[in-house]
């Protein structure tokens, strides 16, 4: 009889397996990291009513956007938790790759525009930025329909190929998931440069974020590749290996990136007006060229006559008038 319901029940055998707890120990933690992410959800919501200024929201729907992804990789958690089957393996080749080159490409565009910002210029648009993530990563999407369509067509199996040529296909549909990681600790980088310090504490969490993300894409890729080969456990410890790397990396994003961001959300909220160390100082060269431009200079009027103006940092003459000091004036 329990012979019969093991064999029964052969796919989902792992999330009761005494023997190999780390199904158990995954599922568990993809559980938390579910509800985590939901009432981080909720209060992203509540958050984005209260924020004004414009710079800050600009953000904000690519990073619920963010989050929605990494909601998505906790329950991908359980794919990989299920043995590989028909209706499992193209799940797992397709969203995988998919929702994280959504977060690294919202980790991108918030860094991109954190570049502008730390300078001192002005934010882009939430849609510019939202259309950034969704554009880098909509190539990920595409490589990961053409693979599991030409699979599914060609009448070739998952079931039926080797446990090697589905961990060399499985890495090499996230090449474009690895260059999106490089550009974006690149782009993280460039972040630290610049007069405008409140930004650059975004930056760094990109950059801390980006930067575990590989050590841990390094360590699941090598062990996947060469380790579990040599350890003979090859393909007992494939599906684990994969799994932990993706827990982990949720939890990093969750914990380096969004709940600190949140942090800083909330304090910017309850605060009326920004400390005056977070206030943006113009650089020396642009003060001196507004100074300059905006001096009163000699023009001619349309009679021919000189007269002081003023001109504006676009070149827009400004009349100064004289007042008379006979007559009297009310300020309101």
């Amino acid at each position: 009889m329990y012979e019969d319901c093991v064999k029964s029940t052969e796919d989902y055998y792992l999330f009761c397996d005494n023997e190999g707890p780390w199904a158990i120990v995954l599922e568990s933690l993809a559980v938390i990291g579910i509800v985590v992410t939901i009432l981080l959800l909720l209060a992203f919501l509540f958050l984005m009513r209260r924020v004004q200024d414009c710079s800050q929201w600009n953000v904000l729907p690519t990073q619920f956007l963010f989050l929605l992804a990494v909601l998505g990789l906790f329950a991908l958690t359980f794919a990989f938790i299920i043995q590989l089957n028909q209706q499992t393996a193209p799940v797992r080749y397709f969203l995988f790759g998919v929702l994280f080159a959504i977060c690294f490409s919202c980790l991108l565009a918030h860094a991109s525009n954190l570049v502008k910002l730390v300078r001192g210029r002005v934010s882009f648009c939430w849609t510019t930025i939202l259309f950034i993530a969704i554009g880098v990563s909509l190539l990920q999407t595409i490589i990961a329909i053409e693979y599991v369509t030409l699979i599914m067509t060609r009448g070739l199996m998952f079931e039926h190929m080797t446990p090697y040529q589905l961990n060399v296909d499985f890495v090499c549909l996230l090449i474009y998931v690895l260059f999106l990681m490089a550009l974006t600790f690149f782009v993280s980088k460039a972040t630290f440069c610049g007069p405008c310090e409140n930004w650059k504490q975004h930056g760094r969490l990109i950059f801390a974020t980006v930067l575990v993300s590989i050590i841990i894409w390094v360590v699941w890729i090598s062990m996947l590749m060469r380790g579990n080969p040599q350890l003979q456990r090859q393909p007992q410890w494939d599906d684990a290996v994969i799994c932990i790397g993706l827990v982990t990396n949720a939890w990093v994003f969750l914990l380096l990136y969004i709940i600190p961001e949140m942090s800083i959300l909330y304090r910017s909220c309850r605060q009326e007006c920004p400390p005056q160390g977070n206030i943006c100082q113009v650089p020396v060269y642009q003060r001196s060229f507004r100074m300059e431009n905006q001096e009163p200079t000699r023009a001619r009027d349309s009679d021919g006559a000189q007269e002081d103006v003023a001109l504006t940092a676009h070149g827009t003459p400004i009349q100064l008038q004289t007042v008379d000091p006979s007559q009297e004036y009310l300020i309101p």
